[in-house]
């Protein structure tokens, strides 16, 4: 029997091909001129780290999901990086801590994790986001919201839609409104997060009912929760996701579930997860969130989101591609070649007289110094 084991990857890694990786720097490309035009200067981050830097910046990172391994020269332990945002998080605390603030920083690359995401087994991904740090205002997550949608139109993408969510509710209303004792929290938190009436009213958390059926269309959601609200406890909240909502309605479809939480661990008071027609499951997520700063330092307020747009790629590598390839046959002028590069054609050059054209992806042969269609 022949052993291919050595061509083999890992489960939930894979290549990409020309046409795949072509689509690949096209969205990255697209997304990241939006991102510049709004003022958001890329920054570039170590594919591995120490561990302890990666997990303590951001509440809610799970080094659990990290590939992790001893350093042998610092013997410390170290990990791949799967969510680049707690990196941009330790360079804007430390590299970039005397910058003015609001700081707007870009960033691009492939995360890894142990295993997939629920029904995707994909175990590397692209990450592609923005970070606005200093604030976590209103109009800052306005500005988030807007910029994933204007970048994920610019990749490609259509039919977008974008479900707000409220990360902290659980904690806000149990303050005061809806008191809950501390070891009940977590428990109405997951109840919550799983959609389970059932259940929540199991753990005590029945006052907390009316927020599981708050979904669906902004307006009438933010109408049953606005009703559910009780001693003020959300009004704030309520008035700053209608802001946000106002700003970005004509761009894209709005929906609210205010209890979901899955994916927001490190989020505050205000989270989103945004879709594309044609898409199944989400492009991305972004909210507001802390930083924690150096020893002494009190957390930064930021905003962001964080965009995985394999899917995205891989529906627009699908898109058949129109060719258009000039032949250079053996003996071609190349000032004439160079002129052609110039003025958009991409160029092929024979490197034998056996070269065929066509097999080649050539659509045009250059003849005369003109491009003929093949």
């Amino acid at each position: 029997m022949q052993d291919n084991d050595r061509d083999l990857l890992p489960e939930g890694l894979g290549d990409r091909l020309p046409q795949q990786a072509s689509a690949s720097q096209q969205v990255r490309r697209m997304a990241h001129d939006v991102l510049a035009s709004h003022g958001y200067e890329r920054v570039e981050t170590p594919l591995i780290e120490f561990e302890k830097a990666l997990a303590h910046r951001m509440a809610g990172v799970q080094v659990r999901r990290m590939f992790r391994f001893v350093d042998s020269v610092s013997l410390r332990m170290l990990a791949l990086r799967s969510d680049m945002t707690a990196q941009v998080a330790r360079i804007a605390a430390t590299g970039l801590a005397e910058a003015p603030r609001p700081l707007r920083l870009s960033y691009s690359g492939q995360v890894c994790t142990i295993k997939g995401d629920g029904l995707d087994p994909r175990r590397e991904r692209l990450q592609l986001g923005a970070e606005l740090i200093g604030t976590d205002s209103v109009a800052a997550a306005a500005e988030i919201v807007e910029l994933a949608i204007e970048a994920l139109r610019a990749a490609g993408a259509t039919g977008i839609s974008v479900d707000f969510t409220l990360p902290d509710l659980v904690d806000t209303l149990s303050v005061e409104a809806l008191p809950l004792p501390e070891a009940r929290i977590a428990a109405v938190r997951q109840m919550l997060d799983a959609k389970d009436a059932g259940g929540l009213v199991d753990v005590g958390g029945e006052g907390y009912l009316p927020l599981l059926y708050a979904v669906g269309p902004f307006a009438s959601a933010i109408e049953r929760i606005a009703a559910f609200e009780c001693g003020g406890a959300l009004a704030s909240r309520i008035a700053g996701l209608r802001e946000i909502a106002a700003r970005v309605s004509d761009k894209a479809r709005i929906t609210l579930d205010p209890s979901e939480r899955h994916g927001f661990e490190y989020q505050s008071w205000f989270g989103f997860t945004i879709y594309a027609e044609g898409i199944s499951g989400s492009l991305g997520r972004g909210g507001t969130y802390r930083i924690l700063g150096q020893t002494g330092h009190h957390p930064e307020s930021a905003t962001g989101f964080s965009l995985y747009p394999d899917p995205l790629v891989d529906l627009l590598a699908a898109e058949p591609q129109a060719q258009r390839k000039l032949f250079l046959p053996l003996g071609h002028d190349p000032r004439v070649a160079g002129q052609q590069r110039a003025i958009g054609w991409t160029t092929v050059a024979a490197l034998s007289e056996s070269d065929d054209p066509l097999a080649l992806g050539c659509s045009h042969k250059l003849e005369g110094g003109e491009a003929v269609a093949l």
